[in-house]
């Protein structure tokens, strides 16, 4: 079988498309709709190579260029994506395609490639041995999804519960952004602009929601899901300061998406990704998800050594703690320029 990877066109959607959702390496993070949000939030050129045998397309790998004088140059697959790399299905289509991803880094001039891999590869690229996710089955019966969850996290929820907290599934990305903004300015992170969510929105429809939570009629924190192939991943979430005084406020948000997604159907729970020895991490772990490494690998071009572009890098230390301080609007104001180069 010969194969041959050439860039992806607007015609070639519906055939992308397809593939994606029937290989298994595939996952919503290979959706060809990523390269329109890229582009329109973050001004981000995309790379989308297709590899193609007898006239059928065998692989995809969707790329995109991050460029910045501050954290340098990058070929990723995919920025803003904590999964990525190659979907295909066969070996030489998967060879084929990292053959041509690796000559379109050289071409670019980026410090590195990096692939956000899933899975482990057997290319002897070098791996970052940082990021982790954290996935299970869930079941119809949310009894059942309930007793898996330790006794300790359990209370948390029943707390949450005699609260008075409610969940509201909800249009738009308006009251997801004044929660999640404030979240991250809390966290020493720059937040990226609202408009990079409306696009997540308007891109997606159904396969991207939003769940509110609610205490005494104000918002208190909120969630932004994906939904592939009978699985949930929350992925942009967060709480305002006041849920920190709320026994179980996250515990009980992440409940509700869970209860709501095994109603509909859903049969996965993707609790995301999370740095290792982290809070994040230790929540997750807690709540009876086994840690699984990612291994995200790096062919280096111009670098010569792996990037480390994260907060816990001690060089960024001194910014993650003054970004704490910041006002709300300041925080909201500057911190999408700098956003944008952190994908």
């Amino acid at each position: 079988m010969t194969v041959s990877v050439r860039s992806c066109t607007a015609e070639d959607e519906p055939a992308w498309e397809a593939f994606v959702r029937d290989c298994p390496q595939a996952t919503f993070f290979h959706r060809y709709g990523w390269q329109r949000v890229l582009q329109q939030a973050f001004g981000h050129r995309s790379h989308f190579l297709l590899a193609e045998a007898d006239g059928q397309v065998v692989g995809v790998l969707p790329l995109a260029e991050v460029r910045s004088r501050l954290f340098g140059n990058k070929l990723a697959s995919l920025p803003f994506c904590v999964y990525g790399g190659i979907a295909a299905s066969s070996t030489a289509a998967a060879a084929a395609l990292r053959s041509a991803a690796c000559e379109r880094a050289r071409a670019l001039g980026v410090d590195a490639l990096e692939l956000r891999n899933l899975e482990p590869s057997a290319s002897g690229w070098p791996v970052k041995d940082l990021y982790y996710t954290f996935r299970k089955p869930i079941d119809a019966d949310n009894e059942v999804n309930l007793k898996a969850i330790p006794n300790r996290q359990r209370a948390m929820i029943r707390k949450g519960i005699q609260a008075g907290l409610e969940s509201e599934e909800v249009a738009g990305t308006e009251r997801l952004y004044r929660v999640y903004a404030e979240s991250v300015r809390n966290l020493g992170t720059p937040v990226f602009s609202r408009r990079y969510l409306d696009l997540l929105w308007e891109e997606f429809g159904d396969d991207c929601r939003v769940l509110m939570i609610r205490e005494g009629g104000e918002d208190v924190a909120g969630v932004m899901s994906f939904y592939f192939r009978g699985e949930v991943l929350p992925y942009y979430g967060g709480s305002i300061a006041r849920a920190r005084h709320i026994k179980g406020c996250n515990h009980f948000m992440y409940w509700e998406l869970m209860r709501r997604s095994a109603e509909e159907g859903m049969v996965s729970f993707d609790f995301g990704r999370s740095k290792r020895d982290t809070g994040p991490f230790d929540f997750k772990k807690h709540w009876g998800f086994e840690p699984q490494p990612l291994p995200y690998e790096y062919f280096l071009v111009r670098a010569e050594s792996i990037p480390d572009v994260n907060p816990n890098n001690p060089k960024y230390r001194l910014l993650v703690d003054a970004w704490r301080r910041l006002p709300l609007p300041v925080a909201n104001l500057i911190g999408p320029p700098l956003a944008r180069s952190l994908g």
